[in-house]
């Protein structure tokens, strides 16, 4: 019987096994896309608790408790109140969770930073949870001494535009700090015309860009203007959430049109909110191409499916699902009329609905024709619900089988724990056996030299590059 989570972990042949710890396993971490706290790195937080660290924030996790029928009042009612049985019922729920990657990742998280390989149980929960207080309280175990024990170069946080950066700015003045923490510009709310909530949020928006929002060339004004201030600060990536592709033409007058409505407290019907969103994505796309900024696109997330406590908690709590309704193919004219304009960004497009992915590998490989960047636009990685071994697997299948895998620019924790770098070790395991098995089964040519850079590529090279990081 193989060891569970020995140093070998995942990998179940001899060339996974060298291009693993070769190539992979030491190299420094380049930290794309997440949803961690600039204000947690910029303070240094330090945690009282295990259950503080590891499931104040994680809707993942709250999604396994609920699913063993324990009430909410002791999940995310008990994170400051009763932390102690908060960590008992996710010592019920992970032995019943073998085959969910929440059970691996929650193993590799205790070893990785805690040294603890003792089964996490109803028995042993206790004793685990009081070890892990007592080792938070050592040195190294803030935040900023968990990013250092992950070797992470770079992180690129989620951040509205409305957002005035405070923490950003402060871990900037620290000279001698020297992982790059950057602003990601996600312009949701500004997308969302048809959700409640968007008048209030344009507000906002006139007040922190000094801009009075009249018609669409003075919201395309506003956002610019919040563009350049992310931009002073370092940013290189956009994001971008959507139920569905849209692409739905509109004139500048229908676009004022629309906007005067929603201004006048009238709503707008479906085929306007895609002819706005459609036109925003477009404007946008303009400030990117012009900046060499990335363009994520995430498409596919039906959000808050249970009334109840989204009222009660607000959204990202774990109740979020796949759309089976995304109509990818519409990707592709969003991206020719980009491409018409001039305007085409460096492209990250990511589904929540694994059927979408061989859909979109196929369009991004239609736009990749001028000598701008190696994959210029790609499939990002196996995303949320997908981000499983077995979705993994799949998503590399599917980008090796449509397009050219050794530009990849691989993973990314989108998390908001600070334990989840170790989703790249995950992540670097599985690749490296993905190619060995195509090694050993005479699918590939063994040359190891090739392959193993192929793999520095795609940890770490290929998102350097491809997002323009200063890194040293």
């Amino acid at each position: 019987m193989k060891a569970f989570l020995d140093d070998d972990f995942l990998l179940t042949n001899d060339t996974a096994t060298l291009l693993f710890h070769r190539y992979a396993e030491h190299l420094p971490i380049i930290d794309y896309h997440c949803h961690v706290s600039p204000k947690d790195i910029a303070e240094d937080k330090r945690y009282q608790n295990i259950s503080e660290l590891w499931l104040g924030g994680d809707h993942y996790k709250w999604r396994l408790i609920r699913a063993d029928g324990i009430p909410e009042h002791e999940i995310t009612g008990a994170i400051k109140n009763d932390p102690l049985t908060l960590f008992r019922h996710y010592g019920r729920v992970l032995p019943k969770a073998v085959g969910n990657p929440l059970y691996h990742w929650s193993y590799m998280e205790l070893k990785k930073y805690f040294g603890i390989e003792t089964p996490l149980t109803p028995k042993t929960a206790d004793d685990l949870y009081a070890r892990l207080k007592r080792k938070l309280g050592e040195p190294g175990m803030s935040v900023r001494g968990l990013i250092a024990q992950s070797n992470v170069k770079l992180i690129c946080t989620t951040d509205d535009p409305i957002d005035d950066l405070r923490w950003h700015r402060a871990i900037k003045a620290e000279k001698d700090y020297t992982v790059s923490v950057l602003p990601a510009f996600r312009p949701d709310k500004v997308l969302n015309i048809d959700k409640p909530g968007f008048l209030p949020y344009i507000k906002e928006l006139e007040r922190v860009s000094g801009i009075t929002i009249r018609d669409f060339f003075t919201l395309c004004e506003a956002l610019n203007n919040r563009i350049f201030y992310f931009a002073e600060l370092g940013c290189r990536a956009s994001d971008h959430a959507l139920e569905t592709c849209v692409y739905a033409a509109a004139s500048q007058e229908e676009l004022d049109g629309i906007i005067s409505k929603v201004l006048t407290g009238n709503a707008v019907n479906m085929h306007e909110a895609e002819q706005y969103r459609t036109a925003v994505l477009l404007s946008l796309s303009r400030q990117y191409h012009e900046r060499n900024w990335v363009m994520e696109i995430h498409i596919g997330c039906r959000r808050n499916n249970d009334t109840l406590l989204f009222e009660a908690l607000g959204p990202d709590v774990g109740t979020d699902s796949m759309n089976g309704d995304t109509n990818p193919a519409t990707m592709a004219s969003l991206l020719n009329q980009m491409r018409l304009a001039g305007t085409l960004p460096r492209t990250l497009l990511f589904s929540l609905n694994p059927g979408d992915s061989e859909i979109l590998v196929s369009i991004a490989g239609c736009f990749t024709s001028d000598a701008e960047c190696a994959g210029k636009v790609q499939i990002g990685s196996a995303w949320w619900f997908n981000d499983t071994k077995t979705g993994m697997e799949k998503q590399m299948t599917d980008f090796a089988n449509g397009t050219l895998l050794g530009n990849f620019v691989g993973m990314l924790t989108d998390s908001r724990s600070f334990l989840s770098y170790v989703r790249h070790d995950y992540f670097r395991r599985i690749l490296c056996n993905f190619l060995g098995r195509m090694v050993e089964r005479g699918e590939c040519h063994p040359d190891l030299e090739s392959l193993g850079q192929l793999v520095k590529a795609i940890c770490y090279d290929n998102a350097v590059r491809f997002f323009g990081f200063n890194v040293t």
